[in-house]
């Protein structure tokens, strides 16, 4: 399991990381000139949030992958980021439209790949909290 978390926290810095360019390639500046500067500021903040918690998870998983593993606390923390990625995994179904991705190859593959991405936290992470 060790090398799993080993894996999962170099994939969790990059999917952080990746947050950096989101702005630009969606397109930010356009797309959200029309909401109200709350609305707007939000989405900026939100964002780094996000991008901050998936760096610190990532980060938690190279450096105390054994402590995850062995102690009663690492099992509970493990237990709550199954549960917070198994909720991601259902919202990518619930929380998208399928407008966005059916029909289109490159946004159907991303889609499957994150399907498969969150499906694969979610595991590990249940798994460890259950031994």
């Amino acid at each position: 399991m060790e090398i799993h978390l080993k894996i999962i926290g170099i994939i969790l810095i990059a999917l952080a990381l990746v947050h950096i360019v989101f702005p630009k390639y969606f397109n930010w500046e356009k797309e959200l000139k029309s909401l109200s500067l709350i609305n707007r500021q939000m989405m900026t903040v939100h964002t780094f949030f996000i991008a901050l918690t998936v760096l610190l998870m990532g980060l938690l998983c190279l450096t105390s992958s054994n402590e995850l593993i062995e102690t009663n606390l690492g099992k509970k923390v493990s237990l709550g980021l199954g549960v917070f990625w198994i909720v991601r995994l259902v919202i990518q179904f619930i929380g998208y439209s399928t407008e966005l991705w059916k029909g289109k190859k490159f946004e159907t593959f991303i889609h499957i790949m994150f399907s498969l991405l969150w499906t694969y936290l979610s595991f590990i992470f249940l798994t460890i909290s259950y031994y």
